[in-house]
């Protein structure tokens, strides 16, 4: 899939600024206080709406002419958002539609932000109208470099459930089924009495029709699912429109809206394609989330077919929005952004510039605090990266991944796992990609984080944890990577579900069975804390014991090796961990192999399997048995290759250099095999000498 991203010298560096919310006069100390960060960008705009448009008549923009100018003339390049992520209050007052209705069925009155309902026309129109004065002003504004559509979409829980979205929900259903008879067979409407007769009968799924205790307890999966694919696509049709105003009067800037990593509402899949580069906003919810935040990194790239994408908004020191807000301890602030650099990032940027003097967000972090002072350690540690990103200058710009390992990531499967009954709720979608990952991140291996569509030709290894809907040729893609010598593993419930969250009337699981050679006879939980010892066994003499909880599958091999077995219970001395060699016991000439983890091992558990699989197609990296140490890897066109050495542990530790090169940060010549000594949060950027 291919991206358009902003043309640029470097990495991108700056943030979200508001001058609008100050005196003309503390623009000037800004943007001195920029010149000493090395801010070369900034995201204007952002939630201005009511500024711009004070009544549905009347547009001013004389404020922002003043904004813009003055970052013009400080020689900074603007990312110019539409302002379209917050209703002003003459809208919702005059057009109360416009507001949102909640999943517990109340409308709401005016107030906060992603407070618009997708589905009204009013919104639409008013928020298209607006993208299009914007870009009719100022389209080939020298600087110009991206348009920012909306804010963060789908936050607080996703969407809205009032009459305007039921109608557009009958018709994304018109359109995807085409007649009721289809709609019924694949909401498995018989269920009930469930079999509806008129389009017109179809309401949304919420807490006043399928739900109960919340949005992961639903009557009708299918239902449910469908709706979350539809305001997902209605959220979409929310930046289309604005969009294509905007490509009315401005054909070449690229187009963005900021991301929220792994966020559930909204399938960015679904999103991918309409996007010319991709951003998110990388705010991690505890101070120890290293593999967690490359997750979301890699879920990003893999957006736009690997291609890099932009960190829109990270905190400098502290969020505003949890019960506890730790600050960013001495070099985290620097860590962090190098491994966002290191998983494919060209931009990193802040919220915020300046700390607001007032609302919910006085408080979050950032580059100038409320006194505006340049000489604290916060500002010390942005003006040093800065200092580094300019240094840096091209030399990663553009470059990608060079990755053989593949993780799917699936929307449908997360969305339907979490609110399917009859298994354990304890057993979350993120929680078990995040345990694989985990263990392909410490071992060091190149990633690429994909959709269930993506091209598999040119991966030698492919993990498919809790891959519970298969939709269209997922199962025979799986199967042609094993056939050509490569390996795939998949994890408990998997294949369970089809396209419409109905479960195969086959053994599970279900299309997937023959390639890994096995049946589930059936399928245990266990609260919490309850665990189920798995012996695992190699034939090499490297055996283990790991610890598994919350789901234990039962399996019956057909064809499959066993490699764990299951240490209490009745299903004592059972498979718990197979392979399957489809091409025989050594994989026939070019087979592969194809792994199946029926529980949910420990961390220890996970890495024993995912090693072994790496290690057949030595992919296992030269920092892999040193703890929370991370290799990444950028390749440009060129096939220059840039690695990034990060120390993620709270001590010193010494490695030895993987590759001899330059270290881009100090200029000092590096060879391979000697000492690297890491402090805590050390970063080395390596460009690879070339190979002789």
């Amino acid at each position: 899939m291919s991206a358009h991203l902003p043309a640029g010298r470097k990495v991108r560096y700056g943030g979200d600024y508001n001058p609008e919310q100050w005196p003309r006069e503390v623009w000037e100390a800004d943007h001195a206080a920029f010149d000493l960060a090395s801010i070369d960008t900034v995201t204007l705009n952002v939630f201005s709406w009511a500024t711009l448009q004070p009544d549905e008549d009347t547009y001013d923009f004389a404020l922002l002419d003043a904004i813009v100018e003055r970052a013009v003339a400080a020689g900074r390049d603007v990312v110019l958002a539409t302002s379209t992520g917050a209703l002003p209050p003459w809208l919702a007052h005059r057009h109360p539609e416009v507001e949102r209705t909640d999943f517990q069925g109340r409308r709401h009155v005016y107030g906060q932000r992603h407070n618009a309902c997708p589905s009204s026309p009013v919104y639409r129109r008013l928020s298209a109208e607006l993208a299009g004065r914007l870009a009719e002003r100022y389209a080939g504004t020298p600087g110009l470099v991206a348009w920012h559509v909306g804010n963060e979409y789908g936050g607080f829980d996703g969407g809205c459930w009032c009459d305007l979205c039921a109608a557009g929900f009958r018709e994304w259903l018109r359109a995807r089924y085409g007649t009721l008879e289809r709609l019924n067979d694949a909401w498995n409407a018989a269920f009930w009495s469930h079999t509806f007769s008129d389009w017109e009968q179809v309401v949304p799924p919420n807490m006043l029709s399928e739900h109960w205790r919340g949005p992961d307890h639903t009557a009708f999966q299918g239902i449910t699912l469908d709706y979350r694919r539809f305001m997902s696509d209605a959220m979409l049709a929310n930046y289309r429109d604005e969009k294509e105003r905007i490509r009315a009067h401005d054909a070449t800037t690229p187009v963005t809206t900021n991301f929220m990593g792994m966020f559930r509402p909204i399938d960015y899949h679904r999103w991918a394609e309409d996007l010319d580069f991709a951003s998110w906003d990388n705010y991690p919810p505890g101070q120890r989330e290293h593999a967690r935040m490359a997750l979301a990194h890699d879920v990003m790239r893999g957006l736009k077919g690997g291609a890099p994408f932009w960190v829109m908004e990270q905190t400098p020191t502290i969020t505003a929005s949890r019960d506890v807000n730790p600050v960013k301890r001495p070099g985290v602030l620097r860590l962090w952004s190098w491994q966002a650099v290191a998983h494919g990032a060209d931009a990193v940027l802040y919220f915020q510039m300046r700390q607001s003097k007032g609302a919910c967000e006085k408080y979050h972090g950032a580059v100038l605090d409320h006194a505006g002072r340049t000489d604290t350690r916060a500002f010390r540690e942005v003006a040093e990266l800065g200092a580094e990103l300019d240094a840096l200058g091209d030399a990663v710009l553009g470059a990608r991944t060079p990755a053989r390992v593949a993780l799917l990531f699936d929307w449908d499967s997360w969305w339907a796992a979490e609110m399917t009954d009859g298994f354990n709720r304890h057993a979350r979608y993120v929680d078990t990609v995040l345990a694989y990952y985990r263990a392909l991140w410490q071992a060091g291996a190149q990633v690429d984080v994909v959709p269930v569509t993506a091209d598999l030709s040119r991966y030698d290894v492919v993990l498919a944890p809790m891959l519970h809907v298969l939709k269209g040729d997922v199962a025979d893609r799986l199967e042609g990577v094993v056939a050509r010598g490569g390996s795939v593993l998949a994890s408990y419930w998997s294949g369970r579900a089809d396209v419409d969250a109905n479960a195969f009337l086959m053994d599970a699981p279900g299309p997937l069975g023959r390639l890994f050679g096995l049946r589930v006879e059936e399928t245990d939980s266990a609260e919490p804390g309850v665990t189920n010892p798995v012996t695992l066994k190699d034939g090499a003499g490297d055996d283990a014991v790991a610890a598994a909880s919350l789901v234990f599958e039962v399996l019956v091999p057909q064809g499959a090796e066993v490699v764990g077995t299951y240490g209490a219970e009745f299903y004592a001395g059972t498979p718990a961990v197979t392979r399957h060699r489809p091409g025989g016991h050594d994989g026939g000439e070019d087979g592969g192999e194809a792994w199946y983890v029926a529980t949910a091992l420990d961390d220890g558990g996970v890495a024993w399997v995912v090693r072994r699989v790496l290690g057949r197609h030595g992919l296992v990296g030269p920092y892999a048995d040193t703890d929370d140490v991370e290799l990444a890897v950028r390749e440009g066109a060129d096939g220059a290759r840039t690695a990034f050495v990060l120390n993620h542990r709270s001590d010193a530790v010494d490695v030895a250099a993987h590759a001899s090169g330059t270290d881009l940060l100090t200029g000092r010549a590096v060879v391979a095999g000697e000492t690297l000594h890491l402090e805590p949060t050390d970063v080395v950027v390596l460009r690879e000498d070339p190979p002789r």
